[in-house]
């Protein structure tokens, strides 16, 4: 850990000072768990590059229940540099979790996502800014020479990320990689839960954004340890059925349950109609026939999906109606300006801070 006094002196011959009224051009957004041997040298080098941009930036910090002290060097740059908020949960919700709470509490037209182990390069966020600037709205960074283990990290990922880019549609090298930069409008429209962060390139461009990808540099974790392993997996292919879902039938259920409903249904029918024929016209016992009853199975089968379609639809009108609930809970947002923290809903509380 760095000396508060050093940290100090850095930040006051650096430190841009922010209006309550300004809201800054660029937004970056860090996830951080566990991560107290990695946060001063991450956010010096951050600030160093923000420094060297032309527009005004803001740091967004969201510590994810950390249980040693990332959350209090966070904040004690929080004290130190204007630009910089944190914002803590309670627990440990998960990265999407994190970068959710991000992108809803950051200002800025232009947000970027990094992760705070170093292993992200912050000089590439320029490059990322110039490939937004060519008209697209969502650019991903590509680690072409990723520093990951082989077995373990990158051959994984590496079959993960064709089947992902298959079944989505939305063809990236790398959809794992942190390091991407967004239109405000596009992330802050997202409702992301579950591990779904990877997927945000292929949700987007459900909303119509226009993705592409960069290739960026990779760099070795020399401080902590990764949080991922390969037991992910799992939990990956989950949401990736989840995600397809959201592709093609979020807002249309019945179409994939009607469907199937009425597959099941007539094939059904049809079963039952053949025996019914086969009892009058040969006379031939139904009782004990397996097809009897794989009939009537498949024809309440029919009416049980029909059913599922059109209680999905009756909920997604109840969505779009009531608008869904975050997948977090935020302890505190702190920041070195009472002013800039999160604006204030309707019921009193910071947008998405649920009263405890």
């Amino acid at each position: 850990m760095s000396d508060p006094g050093s940290l100090a002196t850095y930040t006051e011959a650096r430190a841009t000072t922010l209006s309550e009224a300004s809201a800054p051009g660029l937004s970056v957004v860090v996830p951080l768990y566990d991560e107290e041997e990695n946060v001063d040298a991450v956010l010096r080098e951050l600030l160093d590059v923000l420094d060297s941009l032309e527009l005004s930036s803001e740091v967004v910090l969201v510590d994810d229940g950390s249980r040693d002290q990332t959350a209090a060097l966070a904040r004690r740059w929080c004290q130190l540099d204007p630009r910089v908020r944190l914002i803590e949960f309670r627990r440990n919700f998960g990265q999407t979790a994190a970068l959710a709470a991000g992108f809803e509490n950051a200002r800025g037209d232009v947000v970027v996502a990094m992760d705070g182990d170093q292993q992200n390069d912050p000089h590439d966020i320029p490059r990322l800014l110039a490939k937004l600037d060519d008209g697209y709205d969502v650019v991903s960074g590509w680690r072409r020479d990723r520093q990951d283990a082989l077995l373990l990290r990158k051959v994984p990922s590496a079959a993960a990320n064709r089947l992902i880019s298959s079944v989505t549609g939305t063809r990236l090298h790398d959809y794992g990689c942190t390091l991407k930069a967004y239109r405000g409008d596009v992330v802050r429209n997202l409702h992301l839960y579950g591990d779904q962060h990877r997927f945000i390139p292929a949700l987007s461009q459900i909303a119509g954004a226009r993705v592409t990808e960069l290739p960026v540099n990779h760099r070795p974790r020399i401080r902590g340890h990764s949080k991922y392993g390969i037991s992910r997996t799992v939990r990956v292919m989950l949401d990736l059925v989840t995600v397809k879902f959201l592709i093609r039938y979020f807002g249309r259920p019945m179409r994939l349950f009607g469907s199937l409903g009425f597959i099941s249904f007539a094939l059904g029918s049809v079963i039952l109609l053949w025996l019914l024929a086969d009892k009058v016209l040969l006379d031939h016992p139904l009782g004990d026939r397996p097809l009897l009853f794989l009939g009537m199975l498949m024809m309440l089968a029919g009416i049980q999906f029909l059913s599922l379609g059109v209680l999905g639809e009756l909920i997604v009108r109840v969505y779009h109606g009531v608008g869904g609930e975050p997948s977090y809970v935020i302890r505190r947002i702190e920041a070195h300006d009472p002013g800039l923290l999160a604006p204030v809903t309707a019921n009193g509380h910071p947008n998405g801070v649920k009263s405890q």
